[in-house]
Formats: structure tokens, sequence, C-alpha cells
């Protein structure tokens, strides 16, 4: 049923994508979409139903005029079924198929299909019913299929590429995920057309990431030559060998523990070895309540551990948090924010407030979670979520990070090694750094002239490269809540001028041809918290660290070694 602007609800949800990806839109008739009065040649891009689609192209065949007017001013065109079955049928002959089984993204339109091309997907997707029948024509191009046939395909018509999708539905962006997971294998047909095409047919006016980051992070292991499974001499080849780089998501309270040797191998190595800010003292849900002076007090004293640490071991850490357990709450996030750490980084994206606040697939697609106070959360996954998500995230601007824990690295790492060399070999190559440097450079941008550039800003850093043989400008946004919280933005060590705009706050940075300039915003920080420990809270949790060091390096390892008949 359409609704008053004449959209039906699946049109509705394509409007919503191209916000998302900040194109600009606006609905046209069959009637009225080709007229005289479109002087910019091949500029449209048509996305509609094939009841819509099927409607115009017998108004062209009618009409030699506008069949010409068709192939002048349409560049190309995006046809999703919708419920009018006898419409896609006009296009394509189409056959019922109960198969749910992998589906692969061809690799035979690179340009199309970029980071997916080539992809196999484990299907879980019930919106798969339908596939095209033995699609004529040589200009005919699978581009999505399954055992059974195509689901996505190209087809020219009077010279227009027009790409047709057997699935009813596009994906509403504004559905409320329960779990706070998006699972792009159960959302196959719904996601990954529509954003291919969006993606590939207004490359040069959407936003876009600067590039493909990537980093792997490792829970909870001290800084010993071995922990568990770990042996960070052995990781170091591995990661020289097969062009990764690992963040140890380290727990403050261990501060006093590194090892010199593996100190001085992070040192030497920071282009591989890089730390992250995990938790405090990694005790249950320590950033899961509500009580504001109770966090600042555990922020404050992670935060001076982690600078301790740096102080005896010369190791930079990176002020990136990663809650243990998983779990945060809203007030933990509005204390971090007025900290130095510059943002969080967690698999799970449902908070522990009760009730929680719902989180949206937008929410989920951006490149960082920014529905937390406006301090950024980015999503990580294990690798058990499969590479095809990976892709998909990175398709959508989304920066690549992969969490495993010590047991991961069993049998010399013969797993991790695997799943990092199917990453490596996307055909979009991806960008190893730490998690600082992901934080940094995970941003989108888009053209908005020749010299001006617009930016969105996710992190409370970001570093600007201008890569072009001319000065820059750069328009930069960031959503903010309380702009009044932020003291100051900082270009290098300018200090810049803002000014508040209807979602937060913007500011202009001038960057020569080849300067990398690094911004940063300063909040106002909390005032002194008294964070004096408790002796039963020491002794608790050097009871809990203990335990759980005994856990992973010799329970764990004898089950394995039980496990493999040794």
């Amino acid at each position: 049923m359409a609704g008053s602007d004449g959209l039906s609800s699946q049109d509705r949800n394509l409007a919503k994508l191209l916000e998302f990806f900040g194109v600009s839109w606006r609905v046209a008739t069959p009637q009225d979409l080709l007229t005289d009065h479109n002087v910019n040649g091949s500029s449209l891009r048509l996305l509609c139903s094939a009841t819509h689609f099927s409607s115009l192209i017998a108004d062209l065949d009618r009409d030699s005029k506008r069949a010409g007017q068709w192939r002048n001013q349409i560049h190309s065109a995006f046809v999703y079924a919708g419920e009018d079955s006898a419409a896609l049928d006009k296009l394509v002959k189409t056959t019922r198929s109960l198969n749910n089984g992998p589906v692969t993204v061809s690799n035979k339109l690179p340009d199309f299909c970029g980071i997916m091309a080539g992809i196999q997907i484990a299907a879980n997707d019930p919106e798969i019913t339908s596939i095209f029948a033995s699609p004529s024509g040589d200009e005919s191009v699978e581009i999505i299929s399954t055992v059974g046939g195509s689901i996505f395909l190209k087809q020219n018509y009077e010279g227009v590429p027009v790409f047709l999708c057997s699935g009813t539905k596009v994906i509403d962006i504004e559905h409320e995920l329960p779990d706070g997971i998006f699972d792009v294998r159960r959302h196959v047909l719904e996601a990954i057309p529509p954003v291919l095409y969006i993606k590939w047919a207004f490359v040069s006016t959407s936003w876009v990431a600067p590039e493909r980051s990537a980093s792997l992070i490792i829970d909870d292991p001290l800084l010993r030559p071995t922990y568990g499974f770990v042996d960070y001499r052995e990781l170091l080849s591995l990661m020289q060998r097969y062009k990764f780089s690992t963040n140890i998501a380290f727990i403050p309270w261990n501060w006093r523990r590194s090892d010199p040797v593996v100190t001085r191998l992070f040192r030497e190595n920071p282009e591989y070895y890089s730390l992250s800010v995990h938790g405090c003292a990694h005790t249950q849900a320590e950033f899961g309540r509500d009580d504001s002076d109770y966090l600042h007090a555990r922020a404050k004293q992670a935060t001076e551990q982690m600078d301790r640490h740096e102080t005896t071991t010369g190791i930079v850490h990176d002020r990136v948090m990663v809650f243990p357990q998983g779990v945060f709450s809203e007030a933990a996030m509005d204390v971090l924010k007025q900290t130095s750490l510059i943002a969080a980084v967690n698999n799970d994206t449902i908070s522990s407030d009760r009730p929680p606040r719902t989180i949206t697939i937008a929410d989920v697609w951006d490149t960082a979670i920014m529905a937390y106070r406006n301090f950024p959360l980015f999503t990580r996954r294990y690798p058990w979520s499969g590479v095809e998500n990976f892709a998909f995230d990175s398709l959508l601007g989304k920066p690549v990070i992969i969490v495993i824990h010590h047991d991961f690295c069993r049998d010399h790492c013969v797993q991790l090694i695997e799943f990092i060399k199917r990453l490596n070999a996307l055909p979009c190559p991806l960008s190893w750094r730490s998690l600082s440097d992901l934080v940094r450079r995970s941003y989108r941008h888009r053209p908005l002239s020749e010299n001006v550039t617009q930016v969105e800003m996710f992190g409370k850093e970001l570093c600007l490269e201008n890569l072009s043989g001319r000065t820059k400008q750069f328009l930069v946004r960031r959503r903010e809540s309380m702009p009044s919280m932020i003291n100051e933005v900082f270009a290098g060590n300018r200090n810049v001028s803002w000014e508040n705009s209807d979602e937060g706050i913007q500011f202009a940075v001038e960057v020569r041809a080849g300067e990398k300039i690094l911004i940063r915003l300063r909040y106002y920080e909390l005032g002194e918290v008294e964070s004096a420990e408790k002796l039963n809270y020491r002794a608790r949790t050097m009871l809990r660290r203990y335990l759980c060091e005994l856990r992973d390096n010799y329970i764990h390892k004898l089950s394995s070694s039980s496990s493999n008949g040794n």
C-alpha cells in the first residue's frame, strides 16, 4: 500500500537506504520520469519495484522518443520484485525455490561487487523463495546465485544496465535488532543487492570510507612469553609472514606484571603489536553499573594504571576501551566520554540498562554506534561469524575488527592463520592497524566540490590526510547531543573554532597537499573522585585474576592435550 508520498513501504525502505549513504532522491511517476527538462545527460538512477518498471518499459515500447530519452537520461536502474510476481515475470521468468543452501556473489563484476566479489555465503535467508529461470541474452550476468540459479542479475534494456533482484522486500534499516547483532546471512536478498547497487551507482556522491581498516584483538592475556596458547614471538613471526596486526586487550590491573622481554618485543614492533584498555580489574560487569561515581573511579583507575604501564614499559597504549564480558551501561559511556579514551570496541551492542536503548540496523551499520551519549562504540565479531559478515561490514564502510581468545591460537595458530588468509584474500585489500589508528581513520567522506570535502567524524580523534596535489578544505561534522561538554577542538597544535549544528558540531580544517593532520576533541573532564580500593576488593580481584590465569595456562591447555590424545 502506498503512503501519502506515493511510496510503498518497500520504496520507503529504499529511500532510507539512500539517505543513510548520503544520496539525495525524489519521487517520479513513470510518466514524469523522462522529460525534455532533464538536461543533465545520463545522470538519473532509477530504483523501483518490478510493477513500476514493467509499466515504464511498456510505455517506452510504445513511444520511440521516450525510448531515446531513456537511453540518454538514465544511468542505470535497480529493480526489486515486490509482491507482483506477474510483473517480474514480464521482465525475467522466475521459478519457485526452496533452496536455502550456499549463496555465491559473482566475481565477474568486480567494480560492482567490490569486496563482496567471489564471496560464498552460508545463507539462512527466508526471503530466498524464487529464482530467475535461465535468463536469456548474451549480456545477462548473474551477480548473486544459489545452487538452483540466479537471485540477482544484470541485464541491459535499450543500452541501459538494469539490476534485477528476485526479492520481494528491501531491508528496513530502522528495524530494531533485539540482540543488537546484524548477520548478513539472514538478510542476503533484502540487504546485499540494494547496498551493492547504491555503493556502485553513487560512488562519486555518496558517503565512503577512506580505507578498509582491520585489526585483530586478543582479549585478556598477560605480557609473558607465553599465555595460554599465545606465544608472542611465534605470533609476531606469523603476523610478519601473513600480513596482519594484533591488539592485546590488556587488563590494567596487571600493569606491574609484564615481562621485559615481551615488552621489548612490543616496543620494537608497533606496526604489529598494540595494547588497548580492557576494563579496569576485569571484575564482573564493572562497567555495567549506573553509579557514575563508581564508574568514574574505575575509569580513572584504569587510565592511571595504563599510564603507569606505559611509563614503566615504554609501550604507548591505544586509548580505546574494550569492555570485560562485553557489559556496559549508558552511564559508563557518558563517563568514558569525559576521559582521555577516544572510543570503545565491543561485541555486544545492547547496554545492561533496564530497559535498554533500542538499537536498529542503521545504528549497527554505521561506522560506529553513536546512540550511547555519542561516545563511539565500534563493533567487532568472532571468526565464526563468517568472512561474509566481515566483508559486508567493510562494504558498508565499517572497520573489520576480529576478536579471539587465547584458545583460538592452539595448534600454533592454524585456525587463526586460515581465517586471516581468507580475509586477506578478499578482492579489496585490508589495511591492518592498531586500534587507535583504526579509530582515527574510521570516518566517512564525500566530495562537495573539487577542493571541498565533507567528513563525518566518529571517534574523539580523526586523522585527515590530503593525498591530492592541492590544498583542500575539509568540513568536519560530528554527532553530539551535548555540545556544551566539548572544551576544545585541535587540528594538530592549532585550536579550531567550531559551531553547533542540527545534530552536533561542525568545523572547517584546511589541509595542504600531501599533509596529514590529527583532529582531537577535548571534553571537559570529570572532577576528582575517591578511588581508594578497599582491602577485600583487592583480595577478590587478585583471586579472580590468578584463577583466570590458572584456567588459561593450565586447565585449557591440559584439556586440549587430552582431546588430541596426547
